[in-house]
């Protein structure tokens, strides 16, 4: 049988444990608009993309230097017939030390190519997760709302 969930995978020279609280440093690598707590088991955290894309995810486990996992509890795309394509999936974080270097595998199960969003939110979850949280583990420093028409814009009035 196929896995047709999304999965991803990179490996950095830094520590499982770098890469735990890399991960865990949520407004780091995918959105400075997160609102709660991400670090701790339980709790619900809200992300937000311009008028695109919210959702409210529960942290459903934490493994320090092993593994991180969410549950999506409620999903608005603005972009798809069903609104809710995400509700009920989880994104897991999978961290192992391999040959003297860490690995981190995402998995988004329940984010498959049926739903209408898959090819977007792919590409999205790819950006985030290969480049802004890998570099937020490597250098300390991650690309975080990338692609954000209002941040792109204050960057722009900033720089």
């Amino acid at each position: 049988m196929t896995n047709r969930n999304l999965t991803t995978a990179f490996t950095v020279d830094q520590t499982p444990e770098a890469a735990f609280a890399a991960i865990n440093n949520v407004r780091g690598w995918w959105s400075e608009e997160i609102q709660g707590r991400t670090d701790k088991s339980g709790e619900d955290f809200d992300y937000h993309y311009s008028d695109l894309h919210r959702c409210k995810i529960k942290v459903t486990e934490l493994v320090p230097g092993k593994k991180v996992a969410w549950r999506v509890l409620d999903n608005y795309f603005s972009f798809t017939v069903d609104k809710t394509e995400w509700t009920g999936t989880e994104m897991i974080f999978d961290i192992s030390a391999k040959d003297g270097k860490t690995e981190v595998r995402f998995t988004h199960q329940g984010l498959v190519p049926d739903y209408e969003c898959y090819d977007a939110c792919s590409d999205g979850w790819r950006t985030y997760i290969n480049d802004s949280l890998r570099s937020l583990i490597a250098t300390g420093k991650g690309h975080p709302n990338v692609g954000d028409p209002m941040t792109d814009s204050e960057r722009t009035l900033v720089a």
